[in-house]
């Protein structure tokens, strides 16, 4: 039997997190607050009425973190920059302590031997800008080009990869049809006005990174593969509209400069007529792009779900997480294969990946971790499943385990830890868990681990 290879040389191995879930402190030193500050601190919109105004103090703790990091002995560390933190506003004068903080955090990672990948955008849009309209306002591309410029010039010297948005897909579908996540709307009308605006921020950004920049810049979508429930004409017609409005919405512009085709159908008269050129003009060149993976849809028609008429079927006796997703490491595999088939062998990034279960509240006596089993055998499986689409020619550049730390999740609070490090919020302990030395053991070894 062939022995599975190693991962290549020079693959990056990293953690990720975002600004809201770990920072803390979002008011603190001239900074504004974002629709996230507003949406947790409205009553009944987060379990338990919980916030990030503390989270894993991240602005304060840094320093700690970072040599927590190198201790697991990562290549990289994937953050997001708060919008309102370096320009409070949104637009207009900077905070020079907000940006200080990136400055200070991007020299810390390179003294330590760890690549900063930045993300401009992961959800927490400034709310004097949502008070203008937010993602609704035509004008949001220039504004989110101006505050790109802002970082770009601070630390394109120190950073080489640099994405725009984290998860259009969730922005949209979760703050503009469902209201589920901020700012809280519901509307079918809003969302595709949303998605468009998005697009248009992000080639907004990647012409201003062409213009100032040296590096590299991508684009992190979260995407889903879709299979069909039955072989029925309903049922692979379903699974086109779900993969359509999922995956292909937040691609096809970018690489063809067109939406699909079935967005017309699912949207309805709330689908607006886009002028061509303005489709057209989001398809700029990028230079890798991130996928957030989780889980899969095994997909069933269901003209009584609103919009896209469609409903995941759950699968009996397999693994499902605390989320409710079903673990499918095959998955992963056929996302990435089934992107480099429909649009082209440009290098990948997996920037997110991972699971929250129920974890001890402490380790055991008599050992240094706390032990998660259900974690560990996800990251392998997963990493396995990265490693087989590797050897079916997919040029996947690196893997970015989500998350490090257990953080502020989003409407569930802080209920569902994803991190490979626990955070005893109480007193903000960090605690190794062990996922964590799994995951180093893998980066040491260079995939050799994931065998044994």
């Amino acid at each position: 039997m062939k022995r599975p290879g190693r991962f290549p040389e020079g693959f990056l191995w990293g953690a990720a997190v975002s600004a809201y879930q770990v920072e803390g402190s979002p008011l603190a030193d001239g900074a504004g607050p974002s629709i996230w500050h507003r949406f947790s601190h409205t009553p009944g919109l987060v379990a338990g009425g919980e916030t990030g105004d503390v989270a894993c103090d991240v602005y304060r703790r840094y320093a700690d973190d970072v040599l927590l990091m190198r201790e697991l002995e990562l290549d990289a560390f994937r953050f997001s920059v708060s919008w309102s933190r370096v320009l409070p506003q949104g637009r207009g004068s900077v905070n020079r302590d907000g940006l200080d903080f990136y400055e200070r955090l991007v020299d810390a990672l390179l003294g330590s031997g760890i690549r900063p990948v930045v993300t401009l955008f992961h959800w927490d849009l400034p709310a004097a800008l949502d008070d203008r309209g937010g993602w609704l306002n035509p004008d949001i591309a220039d504004w989110f080009a101006d505050y790109a410029r802002v970082l770009f010039r601070a630390l394109d010297d120190r950073v080489e990869l640099w994405t725009t948005l984290n998860e259009p897909w969730v922005v949209v579908d979760g703050g503009y049809l469902h209201g589920r996540l901020a700012p809280g709307h519901r509307s079918s009308f809003e969302a595709p006005i949303a998605s468009h605006n998005l697009l248009r921020a992000h080639a907004a950004g990647v012409r201003a990174y062409r213009a100032d920049g040296k590096h590299a810049i991508g684009l992190v979508v979260n995407l889903e593969p879709k299979y069909p429930a039955s072989r029925s004409p309903e049922d692979l017609a379903a699974t086109a509209r779900a993969d359509a409005y999922m995956n292909r919405q937040y691609l096809d512009p970018v690489f063809f400069g067109r939406y699909p085709a079935e967005l017309a159908e699912i949207f309805g008269e709330a689908w607006p007529d886009f002028p061509a050129a303005e489709v057209e003009a989001v398809r700029e060149r990028i230079d890798f792009l991130g996928i957030n993976y989780y889980t899969r849809g095994v997909t069933r028609d269901d003209p009584a779900v609103h919009l896209v008429r469609v409903r995941s079927v759950r699968q009996k006796r397999h693994t499902h997480t605390e989320t409710g997703w079903e673990v499918y490491p095959q998955g992963l595999t056929d996302i990435l294969v089934w992107l480099r088939d429909r649009y082209g062998s440009l290098p990948l990034y997996v920037t997110e990946n991972g699971a929250a279960f129920y974890d001890p509240p402490e380790r055991e006596e008599g050992t240094s971790d706390i032990d998660d089993p259900l974690r560990v055998a996800y990251l392998r499986q997963h990493l396995r499943a990265a490693r087989r689409a590797i050897e079916q020619g997919v040029d996947l550049r690196g893997y970015f385990v989500w998350s490090l730390l257990d953080n502020f999740e989003w409407s569930h609070g802080y209920g569902k830890r994803f991190g490979i490090v626990h955070v005893d919020y109480e007193t903000q302990r960090r605690t190794p868990k062990a996922s964590a030395r799994f995951y180093a053991d893998v980066i040491r070894t260079r995939g050799d681990a994931l065998d044994k």
